[in-house]
């Protein structure tokens, strides 16, 4: 009899253990029973029929990496749903841009499982289905666009995936937050010709650069070569002027100075003449001097100014 109670209380301490159920915060459990769902376990603690319900498992996908450093997939089954923010880190995978080159693109995805149910009941395998169904959106979205496109349009291809994704994976309760684009791995041959291509546009750019300074530089010199002509012209014609203004007011005096003695004016300029001519003909070296016959009329002159100085 001691021994019935002893094995009931052991059996009725079994069940009250299997019985039990604590729930992690951002966690909750699919309870089935009979192979039924029954209900969902939300975080804290609850009681259950250990023979007839049993928590639902679901398989999950964790990225592990070894002691060289290298990424592998590893799949487990849970009976608890993590509430949180997952992040899947894809394996680099080969897709063709629209001009046909292939490259290799390393992708992350975050997403959020918004409803248990959906995400154990409308598929089969969850994290297997997110990452087909990652590879294959972004094979067609790499596919519209050429290889300069996909290196610049990050962000882009990260809004128009996140859109696709989210909208396919609502049905299985599945929040996609963002798409990333870690790394997009060109081939070699490609890498070398895009690396000369932008060595090139440098040394075209230092060319043009270059060309615009010479040309910057003669038009500066050409406006300073015009600024000084127009100076110097200037110059040149205020000083005439001056010069001719000069004469002006001397004639003028000369002539106001000639009438008062009654000789003509022009046979004064014309003496003025002679004799700034001898004077050369005088200073030039030679011994021998050639007055010419016109010369009766210079002494002429000269005896006219004798007369002007002398009023």
């Amino acid at each position: 009899m001691t021994a019935l109670i002893i094995v009931l209380a052991v059996f009725v301490l079994l069940l009250i253990s299997k019985g039990l159920v604590v729930v992690k915060q951002a966690q909750v459990i699919i309870i089935e029973r009979l192979g039924k769902f029954n209900r969902t376990l939300d975080s804290g603690l609850h009681i259950i029929w250990p023979v007839f319900d049993k928590p639902r498992q679901i398989s999950w996908r964790y990225v592990r990496t070894d002691i060289q450093g290298n990424k592998y997939v590893q799949v487990k089954n849970e009976n608890r749903i993590d509430l949180r923010e997952t992040v899947y880190d894809f394996p680099r995978q080969n897709v063709i841009t629209a001009d046909n080159v292939s490259i290799e693109i390393d992708a992350l995805l975050y997403f959020q499982i918004t409803d248990s149910t959906k995400a154990v009941y409308e598929i089969v395998n969850l994290p297997q289905a997110i990452e087909k169904l990652t590879q294959t959106t972004l094979r067609n979205v790499i596919g519209e666009l050429d290889l300069d496109k996909t290196l610049t349009s990050r962000d882009t291809i990260n809004s128009k995936l996140r859109d696709i994704l989210d909208e396919a994976t609502d049905k299985w309760g599945v929040k996609v937050n963002r798409v990333e684009l870690q790394d997009i791995n060109p081939p070699q041959e490609i890498k070398t010709a895009m690396e000369k291509q932008m060595r090139a546009e440098r040394d075209k750019r230092a060319k043009i650069l270059e060309a615009e300074g010479d040309k910057q530089s003669q038009i500066l010199i050409a406006e300073g070569d015009k600024v000084a002509r127009i100076t110097r012209a200037q110059g040149e014609a205020e000083a005439k002027f001056l010069v001719a203004e000069a004469e002006s007011r001397a004639i003028n005096i000369v002539a106001n100075a000639v009438e008062k003695t009654g000789t003509d004016p022009a046979q004064y300029l014309l003496a003025i003449k002679y004799i700034a001519a001898f004077n050369e003909i005088v200073q030039n070296g030679d011994k021998t001097v050639v007055v010419p016959y016109e010369a009766a009329a210079m002494l002429g002159s000269v005896k006219a100014m004798e007369k002007i100085f002398k009023n």
